[in-house]
């Protein structure tokens, strides 16, 4: 049997011994999530476990009013879902996808069986829901205390680390609706960055021009965020 590394592009997956691969892999479907598409809604009962290829997925907490701010992005370096294995089952967030592409789902009677023999995907998960932590945490103190400027740096860096491409499809409403701002001030940021020759922006598209650029202009948070997701993720048990 081939090697988990070969068949998917999923960091958590690929890092399955090949044990649990052969367990897992039968019931592994490929699917493609389009953009817009809801994972899962406030309250409601999770069904699946996601695990993105190239695809990525924003998850939101929402208000009785219904805005909405995202409080991390999970792209192929994770999964969606932790609420099946954390045994919450539902989530106040909801979950969203933000850049149209692939995943791996997983039923989650499946994947609670898995986790239950305490195993390597148990360890697995247990040490990305940390690092998920940390980005919530981190998000949480730069929406509080970090320009406008900065916040759309850290998520631009964010993003542009799971895609495979400097471009990124994406209204700057959309963004607006991901930080939690007005559009206004999206416009004036992302205005600011294309005159500094750090960004392209045209009719929903964003292409990155200079990282070297956003890395200068983001506050420490980006960092926090990388180093920590490094560290728990690039060795994984």
């Amino acid at each position: 049997m081939q090697s988990p590394q070969h068949l998917t592009a999923n960091r958590l997956l690929a890092a399955l011994d090949d044990e649990a691969w052969q367990r897992l892999a039968p019931h592994l479907e490929l699917t493609s999530l389009r953009l817009g598409a809801m994972l899962y809604e406030p309250g409601g009962q999770l069904t699946y476990a996601y695990f993105p290829t190239t695809a990525i997925v924003s998850l939101h907490y929402v208000m009785e009013s219904g805005a909405s701010a995202e409080a991390s992005g999970v792209g192929c370096e994770g999964m969606v879902g932790v609420s099946l294995f954390l045994g919450g089952n539902t989530t106040a967030s909801s979950a969203m996808v933000q850049t149209a592409g692939n995943a791996y789902r997983l039923e989650r009677t499946v994947l609670l069986a898995e986790f239950q023999r305490g195993g390597m995907l148990m360890r697995i998960l247990l040490r990305y829901t940390q690092a998920l932590m940390t980005q919530i945490q981190q998000t949480a103190a730069c929406n509080r205390h970090h320009s406008i400027e900065q916040q759309l740096c850290r998520w631009l860096l964010l993003t542009l680390d799971r895609l495979s491409t400097p471009e990124l499809v994406m209204t700057q409403e959309m963004i607006s609706g991901m930080l939690g701002v007005r559009r206004e001030g999206i416009t004036e940021a992302a205005g600011k960055l294309q005159q500094a020759g750090f960004i392209r922006y045209r009719r929903g598209h964003i292409t990155v021009m200079n990282r070297a650029g956003l890395e200068s202009r983001v506050c420490e948070c980006y960092a926090v965020v990388r180093t920590e997701m490094h560290r728990l993720l690039d060795n994984l048990p």
